[in-house]
C-alpha cells in the first residue's frame, strides 16, 4: 500500500505527464474539411469552388491579410485567359499596391494587420485585379447578442448565394482551433445553414487545412480582443470584410 508521500508524488507525476501530453491538431470547435465533405458534395457551394484553389499559404508568418486578399482577388478575377499571364502572388500584390506600410507589417516578423488596415488595403487592391467596379463593406460585431448572431448569419447566407463576391474574416484563431491565441485573417469558403457551420479556407497552411466551425464560435472569435503580447495589435477585434460589386 502506498504511503501518503508516495501517493502524492505519484499523483504529481501523473499530472505532469498529462500537462506534457500533446494537444490535438484541432480543438472541439473545428472539424477539418476532410472529415466533413457532405455539404461540398451535395450543395452548389459557389465560393468554395471559386476560391479554394486560389488560397495559398501565407508567404510569411505575418502575411495572413495579404494571403487572404490575394486569394479573394484571384478568385473574383478567375484564371487568366492567356498562357503568358501568371496567377497573382502575394508579393505581386504588395508590389502592385505599393503601400510601404502594408509591406512592412506583412514581412517576416512584422506586426501584422489591424482590422481597419485590412479594409483599407483590400480597397486599395481591387483596381490591381481589374475590379474597379467592386467595393468593400464590413460587419464588425460589438457583442454576442442574438441580433449580432443573426446579422452574422445573414452575411454568410448572402455570401453563399454566388461567387460574385468574396468575404474575409478577421478573427482570434485560437478560439476556433483551440491552440494559438492571436488575430488572424482567412477566407470564408462556404456556409452550411442547415448545420450552421462556416468553412474557413485557411491561409495558415503550415499548421492547418480548411475547417468547419459553428457560426456562434466564429462570432466569439471575432469578439475576443487581441492580448497585449501582440504589441500594437492589442485590443483588436474582428469581423467580416466583403468584396462585392458596388450597387
Amino acid at each position: 500500500m502506498l504511503t501518503s508521500a508516495v501517493l502524492l508524488f505519484s499523483l504529481a507525476q501523473a499530472s505532469l505527464a498529462q500537462d506534457d501530453a500533446p494537444l490535438p491538431k484541432l480543438g472541439p470547435n473545428a472539424i477539418p474539411v476532410t472529415e466533413a465533405t457532405e455539404y461540398l458534395r451535395t450543395a452548389p457551394a459557389p465560393d468554395y469552388w471559386a476560391f479554394a484553389e486560389f488560397v495559398k499559404p501565407q508567404f510569411t508568418t505575418s502575411a495572413c491579410g495579404v494571403a487572404s486578399v490575394t486569394a479573394a482577388l484571384n478568385g473574383l478575377a478567375g484564371l487568366p485567359a492567356n498562357a503568358e499571364d501568371t496567377v497573382m502572388t502575394q508579393p505581386d500584390l504588395l508590389e502592385a499596391v505599393g503601400d510601404a506600410h502594408w509591406s512592412e507589417i506583412s514581412a517576416e516578423g512584422g506586426d501584422g494587420v489591424m482590422f481597419d488596415e485590412l479594409v483599407t488595403y483590400a480597397t486599395e487592391a481591387l483596381p490591381v485585379a481589374g475590379l474597379d467596379s467592386y467595393a468593400v463593406s464590413t460587419f464588425k460585431p460589438t457583442d454576442d447578442s442574438a441580433e449580432s448572431l443573426a446579422t452574422l448569419r445573414n452575411w454568410l447566407m448572402l455570401n453563399e448565394e454566388s461567387a460574385e463576391d468574396a468575404m474575409l474574416v478577421y478573427f482570434n484563431q485560437g478560439v476556433v482551433t483551440g491552440d494559438w491565441d492571436g488575430p488572424h485573417v482567412s477566407v470564408i469558403g462556404a456556409y452550411d445553414a442547415a448545420r450552421d457551420a462556416v468553412l474557413i479556407l485557411e491561409v495558415d497552411q503550415e499548421w492547418y487545412i480548411p475547417y468547419w466551425t459553428p457560426a456562434p464560435v466564429l462570432l466569439e472569435a471575432m469578439l475576443k480582443p487581441t492580448s497585449d503580447e501582440h504589441g500594437v495589435l492589442e485590443g483588436q477585434t474582428g469581423g467580416f470584410v466583403r468584396l462585392a460589386p458596388a450597387n
